[in-house]
């Protein structure tokens, strides 16, 4: 059941071990607001010279990590002729040379440091859970001195484990030590962020300035949605006033 408004960020935090951050939103807008089809263009132009062919689904797709899960899902397909895996291979190096290019420029989102600093004075731990690739995440982290326990990003061998599936989020309640769902929650500005949540068995906070998502994401049943993250802080804060 979705808390209310008015104890959400008590409920959240009040018995939480750790607090999981995916990376693009709620740390930092990555790309800003450039789109990643020129990544995607590339990537189907690469694929193309090793493969002679797209399936629909892969051509139509203009989004960076979108191209990536929709090629897995092709490799995974019967075809007459075994898909080359290295198409696959060249594919995620040029996301992740997109990504570490992106870091050079990006800079935190809106009060994240100070959320990450608040959540870590009340003894919570930090975890990213990214379908980024962990590399340029860790050196945008060391860059704005950002501490988070680790990276969990994404895996350059399984790319069919992103986000949706919970895979990664599993991987990183396994490096914390298994705690139990109501011990994690997830920060996400995505639907494949809540339903990775979801199936991993964790809370689900969403983060988003777009009205329409936010609504989306109450709908698909986020236990909070917030446009800021000062109401987390004050409620960390708050915490830390009361110990």
């Amino acid at each position: 059941m979705a808390c209310t408004e008015r104890t959400a960020p008590e409920v959240l935090l009040h018995d939480a071990h750790a607090v999981l951050f995916d990376f693009d939103g709620p740390v930092t807008d990555l790309f800003g607001r450039k789109s990643t089809a020129p990544v995607a263009a590339e990537i189907k132009k690469k694929v193309l010279g090793i493969w002679g062919h797209l399936d629909p689904d892969v051509e139509a797709c203009d989004d960076s990590h979108g191209i990536l899960r929709r090629l897995s899902d092709m490799y995974g397909r019967p075809a007459a002729t075994p898909w080359d895996p290295r198409a696959l291979k060249e594919a995620e190096a040029i996301v992740t040379e997109a990504e570490h290019i992106a870091v050079r420029t990006a800079v935190p989102a809106p009060h994240v440091e100070r959320l990450v600093e608040a959540l870590s004075h009340c003894g919570r731990r930090l975890v990213i859970v990214s379908n980024n690739a962990d590399g340029p995440v860790r050196e945008f982290l060391d860059k704005w001195r950002l501490h988070f326990d680790f990276v969990v990003g994404r895996d350059p061998q399984r790319l069919d484990l992103m986000k949706p599936h919970p895979a990664s989020v599993k991987r990183a309640l396994e490096r914390l030590g298994g705690p139990e769902p109501e011990r994690a929650f997830l920060i996400g500005d995505q639907l494949t962020d809540l339903q990775a949540a979801h199936a991993a068995g964790i809370r689900f906070l969403g983060y988003t300035q777009s009205e329409e998502r936010a609504e989306l994401l109450r709908v698909k049943r986020a236990n909070w949605v917030v446009k800021s993250h000062e109401p987390l802080i004050e409620a960390a804060e708050f915490l830390v006033r009361s110990n």
